[in-house]
């Protein structure tokens, strides 16, 4: 019967003949598994304490039964906070599990020394600084994908055969065509609360007619965009990412590209392409929707007649009012775009991962759409348009 032993470092063996000046060597014993956790946390504390100072610390683990990632994670620790301080580590190990084991953690991005917390404040200060770094980060990324896809775009042009006319047909009607009915109705209801709020307030001074002004104004200039703009991030955005990323997850992008396709031009030329002719068609009915919405309001709540309401909505708006919004929405389906590849490519091999970038991708689209309408509206208002 096999039984199994507490782990151990902290028999020291004689260095090899050819060892450098400095040379120390820990042979490693017993079963390195979770069940033995203050032992092995004592053991990754003899092997930091054996190697401090040395120029070279061999770690033989012939001597260890069983490794499992418990194990193989106190040794990775050690081997790095000794690496940190300038000691040179090596394993030796003739067990090509344990091999693969240690190779794996090695490889992993874990945060093994915890920085000492200093203060409330300068912790608030480290994660806006780790905020910043990041959103810089971000923003070089997009620009290089950007041009990735502009790239892409100018082949499929010099090359129309590369075009895939069927997957844009089929992103068109996942994005236009499936999403219509909610962003109809969160429109139409949007617009009515609108209506109904405007009168309210303006009957206190007489001037119940202007929530038509109201409406139409800032239905066509800001909110039937936004709207459609916002469901589209949430719904087609983190679908783009899902897919994308389930597709990363299982190495079909690489397949692609071993097929000798890009996955640029296969997988985000048509959904980008899809989003910049849908969201303004959206946008438009989305308009529609809250105007409408808005109409039934001010009859019913305002006494406003349908006769009377489009008389003043044709006094109030112009073709520059419409035009403000329609001209934003391929900017803003573009940028929804980007984002939801960028992190869809970022997935790695987890659902954990997943999760994270299609949460990502919802976040940052609305955010970026929101920025650009802001900047956009700056924009109209310096040019009085």
């Amino acid at each position: 019967m096999h039984t199994s032993g507490a782990p151990s470092a902290l028999q020291e063996t004689r260095p090899a003949p050819q060892a450098q000046a400095g040379e120390r060597a820990l042979a490693l014993s017993g079963d390195w598994t979770a069940g033995f956790g203050r032992a092995l946390e004592a053991c990754g504390g003899a092997i930091r304490e054996a190697g401090r100072g040395r120029e070279r610390l061999v770690l033989d683990l012939s001597g260890i039964e069983r490794l499992d990632t418990a194990g193989a994670l106190v040794v990775e620790r050690a081997r790095r906070g000794l690496a940190a301080e300038g000691v040179g580590v090596e394993i030796a190990t003739e067990s090509a599990a344990h091999r693969i084991l240690l190779g794996e953690v090695a490889r992993a991005e874990l945060d093994f020394e915890r920085p000492p917390r200093l203060s409330p404040f300068v912790d608030f200060l480290v994660t806006v600084g780790r905020a910043m770094v990041g959103a810089g980060h971000d923003l070089l990324r997009g620009i290089a994908f950007l041009g990735e896809l502009m790239a892409a775009i100018a082949r499929v042009i010099a090359q129309p055969r590369h075009f895939r006319g069927t997957s844009l047909v089929n992103q068109l009607d996942q994005i236009a065509w499936r999403g219509l009915p909610i962003i109809l109705l969160i429109s139409f209801v949007v617009g009515a609360i609108i209506a109904q709020q405007g009168i309210f307030q303006l009957q206190q001074f007489g001037a119940a007619t202007f929530a038509v002004d109201l409406i139409g104004i800032l239905v066509l200039r800001e909110l039937g965009v936004l709207l459609a703009a916002i469901m589209v991030a949430g719904r087609s955005g983190s679908a783009f990412t899902a897919e994308i990323g389930s597709m990363k997850m299982r190495e079909e992008i690489d397949a692609l590209r071993v097929m000798g396709l890009d996955p640029i031009e296969v997988l985000v030329v048509p959904r980008i392409l899809a989003l910049v002719i849908a969201l303004p068609l959206l946008a438009f009915c989305a308009s529609m929707a809250a105007m409408v919405g808005g109409g039934i309001v001010a009859w019913i709540y305002g006494d406003i007649g349908p006769d009377i309401f489009l008389a003043r909505l044709r006094e109030a708006i112009a073709l520059n009012t419409f035009l403000v919004g329609i001209i934003k929405a391929p900017f803003m389906a573009l940028v929804i775009g980007v984002i939801a590849t960028i992190e869809g490519i970022a997935v790695q091999g987890s659902a954990e991962s997943l999760g994270r970038h299609v949460t990502a991708s919802v976040v940052k689209g609305i955010f970026m759409v929101i920025v650009l309408d802001g900047l956009f509206a700056m924009f109209f208002a310096a040019l009085n348009f």
